[in-house]
């Protein structure tokens, strides 16, 4: 884990993939692609049933060791159509009804409305709270009044580090730039994109269970 602090917000980057938001005591994760596995399953690629379990562990155990009482999703919560591990999901959201959640719609959202009110998911195409802004993909335009910064997913981000050794690693990471934080995909399903980094940018990346701070 590592302590961060943003445009006046404490937050803790975990080795997990997400963001613990210290004052709204809320998770923020982003590209989770629940039931991506069984979607390629169902094209008949064999994709072990495991993945999806093995996410929502991870997830669960993020809300234990932080104590949240929110989640903050920004996009590509789930993968595609509905599939059976989405009744996985349901099982397990069903077991924690004192967790917020709250999804960005991303690209990949497609599942009907009245889906996602029976699992008791709000749904946003923006979300502001506070001086932060949540969308899923990162915004072209000027932000609005009253916000300094956007955190925002869809991307993947990733980075790639050399060895003196010549050992060649390509990781997930935080992206910062001035007023932008871009969060790794949380689903270990999931490819990442190489960034090309700014000088003034901060990357932190995720390796062996590590936040590695890199710039």
């Amino acid at each position: 884990m590592h302590a961060f602090d943003w445009f006046g917000n404490h937050f803790v980057l975990s080795e997990h993939r997400v963001i613990f938001w210290e004052e709204q005591q809320t998770i923020i994760a982003s590209d989770l692609h629940l039931g991506k596995s069984g979607h390629f399953r169902k094209s008949g690629i064999a994709i072990p049933q495991e993945i999806m379990k093995q996410d929502l562990m991870r997830l669960f155990h993020v809300l234990q060791h932080f104590g949240a009482k929110k989640i903050l999703v920004v996009g590509d919560m789930f993968h595609s159509t509905a599939n059976q591990e989405l009744q996985w999901f349901a099982k397990w959201r069903n077991d924690l009804p004192h967790i917020e959640w709250v999804l960005i719609q991303g690209n990949h959202d497609i599942l009907q409305p009245d889906w996602y009110a029976a699992q008791h998911i709000a749904l946003h195409d923006t979300f502001t709270i506070g001086n932060l802004l949540f969308t899923h993909e990162p915004p072209a335009l000027q932000l609005p009044v009253g916000t300094q910064a956007v955190i925002s997913g869809h991307i993947h981000p990733g980075i790639h580090l050399s060895g003196a050794a010549k050992q060649q690693m390509r990781l997930p990471c935080f992206y910062f730039s001035q007023h932008q934080c871009i969060l790794p995909a949380f689903g270990v399903f999931t490819g990442t994109h190489l960034i090309k980094p700014k000088k003034q940018d901060r990357i932190f990346a995720i390796a062996n269970q590590t936040i590695i701070p890199i710039q």
